[in-house]
């Protein structure tokens, strides 16, 4: 009887329009062949602490960070780019394909999933395993680098080296694409997360307040700065004080928050030029020529793009939408799937 499902799975699923997800420790992007992103939610999941149920998922329960009762808790499930809540990955998941099912005929859908550059195999095995269980007729793996890179038009099968940095929330994705392959890569756990990170512990220090991870986050969206002679504008938050556990108003200012995350920042650049030290010559003189591309959320950062030119001393050409890109590499993958199905990482059944 098993055999027959999964052979009537298959045949049905040859209906289905194929899927892909950029699975990110801060968002998930989901497209549709043909239809674009359909769905863009936090990666975040409420759940009951007594019976385990899902409570809710996605933009509502980014919303309950910091402020559920203790019968609730709100999850991050993945961390650094990886599973880190295999059970709680799997209903997320689950949850966003009921979404995308009501606005599509999907059905049992082949699906490309994003994975960082670094993770190691059984981590791939982890992302297959919780694909295959949330509904997917076929799961493929693409690393998001490969993905950035198609996303913001670079021809990847050209015999000419590209870097493209891709700055997201658990891990930042550097790599050297040149004719289809990746030649230098590293995946460095400094990104998004750690910038959130530092911004709370600063203004813990300095003012005296204890902020939540939402409140860091709108701080850094809103008036975050790489550059420390850029103009000044300021941002009041409320929270806690340390002090006397009492609510208290602060302004906080962009030069400040520059100053929280300049060592993170810092750390990015030097990795950025390790593997430029790392790259062959004759790439290394074609990504002088043509430039690095920025791509992800952290490249929202106002200035970062000089920052980083000014200290590697080449041109950095910001993604016209640096969100999307990695979704929107693997939309054009899914459009062209027999083009670029050399660049996927081995099927599930490879592992």
């Amino acid at each position: 009887m098993l055999k027959i499902f999964k052979m009537a799975k298959s045949i049905f699923g040859v209906f289905s329009e194929d899927l892909g997800i950029d699975l990110g420790t801060a968002n998930t992007l989901v497209c549709v062949k043909n239809k674009g992103v359909v769905l863009n939610e936090p990666s975040v999941v409420s759940i009951n602490t007594r019976t385990k149920s899902i409570i809710a998922v996605g933009e509502h329960a980014k919303k309950m960070i910091g402020r559920t009762p203790a019968s609730c808790k709100a999850i991050k499930p993945l961390k650094n780019g990886v599973i880190a809540d295999y059970e709680i990955t799997e209903k997320m998941l689950r949850e966003f394909y009921k979404r995308v099912h009501k606005r599509t005929f999907l059905s049992s859908p082949r699906v490309v999933i994003c994975v960082p550059a670094g993770v190691s195999q059984v981590e791939k095995r982890a992302v297959i395993d919780v694909t295959l269980e949330a509904g997917a007729r076929e799961a493929f793996l693409i690393e998001e680098p490969m993905a950035a890179a198609l996303g913001v038009g670079i021809n990847i099968f050209d015999p000419e080296g590209s870097l493209v940095v891709d700055i997201g929330g658990g891990t930042t994705e550097i790599a050297v694409i040149s004719l289809g392959g990746i030649v230098r890569t590293s995946s460095l756990k400094v990104a998004g997360d750690k910038f959130d990170d530092a911004i709370m512990e600063y203004v813990r220090h300095k003012h005296n307040l204890l902020i939540g991870e939402k409140t860091s986050e709108d701080i850094k969206i809103n008036i975050a700065t790489a550059l420390e002679n850029d103009e000044e504008v300021t941002y009041e938050i409320r929270d806690r004080n340390i002090l006397n556990g009492l609510p208290k108003n602060v302004i906080v200012s962009s030069l400040e928050i520059q100053e929280a995350i300049e060592p993170h920042i810092k750390r990015i650049i030097e990795e950025i030029k390790y593997i430029l030290e790392k790259t062959p010559p004759e790439l290394a003189a074609d990504i002088k020529r043509k430039g690095i591309i920025l791509a992800g959320g952290g490249a929202g950062i106002r200035g970062l793009d000089q920052k980083i030119a000014e200290n590697i001393l080449l041109e950095v050409i910001p993604a016209e939408n640096p969100l999307n890109s990695v979704v929107n590499g693997i939309e054009k993958l899914l459009q062209n799937f027999d083009e670029y199905k050399s660049i996927l990482i081995s099927p599930e059944r490879d592992y």
